[in-house]
C-alpha cells in the first residue's frame, strides 16, 4: 500500500493522462484561472519554469491559437507541446542572454510560474530554493509585464510568503495568497496571485 500519494497516480495525475496533459499541475493554473479571470485570448504569456510542458499546454488550448506564449526552462518541453503561437526559450532564467531573449518576445499580460526547486526532503533548505524561485519570478513580473498584466507564482509555505506579498502589492494593485483545490492534500505549496499591475 502506497504511503502518500506521490507513489500513485491520483485522480488529477489520471484526469491529466487522459486530457493530453504532461503532468497533474495544469489543474492548478485551470482554478487559478478559473477564480482571477487570468488568460485572454491574444495575450502574450510568459511561462516561466514551463517543463514538461503542462501550463504552457493549458495557455495554448485556452487561448486557441491567438496571441503567444513564451516558455522557458532549463529542460525541454514534452515533444507533444507544440502550438504556431508558442515560443519556447531553453536555459537558466538569471542568465542575462536568456533574459535579453524572454525581453525581447515581451512585454507581457500575464506572468506565470509552476518552477519548483530540486527538492531534498529537507523542508527548510527546500522552502528557502523556492523563495529564491519566486523572487526571481516577482523580477521578471515587475521587468516584463504591461500595465493592468496578471502574475502567478507557486511558493513553499513558510517561504516568506507574507513578505512577498507586501513587496507584491507595491507591484500589483491587489496581491493574495491562493491554494488549488488540485495542490495534494499534503504538499505545503501555495500560490500568490498578482493582479493588475500598476
Amino acid at each position: 500500500m502506497a504511503n502518500s500519494s506521490y507513489e500513485k497516480p491520483d485522480f488529477w495525475s489520471q484526469k491529466a493522462f487522459k486530457e493530453g496533459y504532461p503532468a497533474r499541475s495544469v489543474y492548478k493554473l485551470q482554478e487559478i484561472d478559473e477564480k482571477f479571470g487570468m488568460i485572454k485570448k491574444n495575450y502574450r504569456v510568459l511561462d516561466l519554469g514551463a517543463a514538461p510542458g503542462s501550463w504552457t499546454t493549458f495557455l495554448l488550448r485556452t487561448m486557441d491559437g491567438s496571441g503567444k506564449v513564451v516558455s522557458c526552462d532549463l529542460n525541454p518541453l514534452s515533444k507533444k507541446v507544440k502550438g504556431d503561437n508558442l515560443v519556447f526559450i531553453q536555459g537558466d532564467l538569471q542568465d542575462a542572454s536568456i533574459r535579453n531573449a524572454i525581453q525581447a518576445e515581451g512585454p507581457f499580460d500575464l506572468v506565470v510560474c509552476d518552477a519548483a526547486p530540486l527538492t531534498t526532503g529537507n523542508k527548510v533548505v527546500d522552502t528557502a530554493r523556492s523563495r529564491g524561485l519566486v523572487k526571481m519570478a516577482v523580477w521578471y513580473a515587475e521587468a516584463m509585464l504591461k500595465s493592468g498584466g496578471n502574475f502567478a507564482v507557486k511558493i513553499f509555505q513558510n517561504g516568506d510568503q507574507q513578505e512577498i506579498l507586501k513587496q507584491m502589492r507595491e507591484i500589483f494593485t491587489t496581491a493574495k495568497g491562493f491554494k488549488p483545490v488540485a495542490c495534494r492534500a499534503e504538499s505545503f505549496e501555495t500560490y500568490l496571485i498578482g493582479l493588475s499591475k500598476k
